[in-house]
């Protein structure tokens, strides 16, 4: 029997990938509105390292304290933020050799929010937890929000700057792979998208100036990362309105990135419209991440309610997609590529602590290698 596609190995850019599977970065929103990593992020990290996925991707991490979506995000600003990841990676680092990326962000105008626990709603700038908004135009992106301010050449500047020194920081951490946040209506997303960038200037207008600034954000962290690491950027593939960025304005900007040197390009959808008319099924991004693999050379990434192996592995298999990224399905099932390699009739590799768990009905999907299930029992007795 061959080797399921989803789980052959794969290299993007210099990252060696186990398998196909790659968990997506999840928005954690558990930080003291100070941006540093902490214990909940060593757990959470921590057990999905141990899931046998190919690659892990740390959640959306602002490059600044303005960036951040709501003021429990994470991010890599300073030294002190810089320090608490450090140590929350150095814990799970010795326990598991899977690689390490992190998705480099700025919310811009969907910024400054409580936690989604608390309501999700946008804080004014006066509150304790709330500041002023920047995007690529003055334009709320709910009509009650307080307006973001419309970035100018020295903001533009700070937030390129940021994204670099946040690229150069990851590297001091030993991280594998940068992902670059260009999607879901953040602030790269912002300048792409016709409906939230309005500017009359050469950042405005035509899809050429749309994308000249997060252009600019990605050379700045391709020269800022080591040259041998992996730099991607996750966008979306259609804002799922009339008039808005779509598949066709996509294609374009993934050609642009390949040119620069990007290693793989992440494709999800939406986000920049309060209007987005969406409806989302198992699979619903995926022939956006077809058209986008047609037209490139790079690895493209699919996401989005894939959470059946069978599905997961047609789509790699029919090409529509090089890897799948896990986002919900793997917080809920955190073992999801071992019961996706029972499934298929693959392997992964378990941390050796928990080689006594495999199912007897699902014998071969952990190379046992030297365990002695035996010994186990004569030194647990009692």
């Amino acid at each position: 029997m061959s080797k399921p596609k989803l789980f052959e190995p794969l290299r993007v850019g210099n990252v060696k990938l186990d398998n196909r599977i790659v968990i997506a970065p999840m928005c954690q929103y558990s930080c003291d509105n100070d941006g540093r990593a902490n214990d909940w992020h060593a757990i959470h990290l921590g057990h999905l390292a141990l899931s046998g996925a190919g690659l892990l991707t740390i959640e959306a991490t602002a490059v600044l304290p303005e960036g951040r979506i709501t003021w429990g995000d994470l991010g890599l600003w300073d030294d002190a933020t810089e320090t608490a990841l450090r140590d929350v990676l150095q814990r799970v680092r010795a326990w598991s050799d899977m690689p390490i990326a992190i998705q480099l962000a700025h919310a811009g105008r969907k910024a400054s929010c409580e936690t989604p626990w608390a309501g999700g709603h946008q804080l004014a700038p006066d509150d304790a937890h709330g500041w002023q908004t920047v995007s690529a135009s003055a334009l709320p992106h709910y009509p009650k929000e307080n307006a973001p301010t419309a970035l100018d050449a020295a903001g533009m500047q700070k937030i390129r700057d940021a994204f670099a020194e946040a690229a150069k920081r990851s590297a001091r951490l030993g991280i594998d792979a940068v992902q670059i946040h260009a999607a879901h209506g953040y602030l790269l997303h912002q300048f792409l998208s016709p409906l939230s960038n309005k500017r009359d200037d050469e950042y405005g207008g035509s899809l050429e100036n749309r994308m000249r600034f997060p252009l600019e954000v990605f050379d700045a962290v391709r020269a800022a990362f080591p040259s041998d690491r992996t730099v991607t950027v996750r966008v979306s593939g259609t804002d799922w309105m009339d008039g808005g960025w779509d598949v066709e304005q996509t294609i374009a900007f993934a050609k642009a990135l390949e040119a620069r040197g990007c290693d793989a390009i992440h494709v999800s959808s939406g986000g920049v419209a309060a209007e987005q008319r969406l409806h989302p099924v198992p699979g619903y991004q995926v022939p956006l991440a077809r058209a986008v693999k047609q037209a490139v050379s790079m690895p493209v990434v699919a996401v989005g309610l894939i959470t059946e192996p069978e599905h997961a592995e047609a789509i790699v298999a029919n090409g529509d997609a090089d890897v799948v990224a896990i986002a919900r399905g793997i917080l809920y099932d955190p073992r999801w590529p071992w019961h996706a390699a029972a499934k298929l009739g693959a392997t992964v590799r378990p941390p050796k602590q928990y080689l006594r768990s495999e199912p007897r009905q699902d014998r071969g999907i952990f190379p046992h290698g030297p365990f002695n299930p035996a010994a186990h029992w004569r030194n647990d007795a009692g």
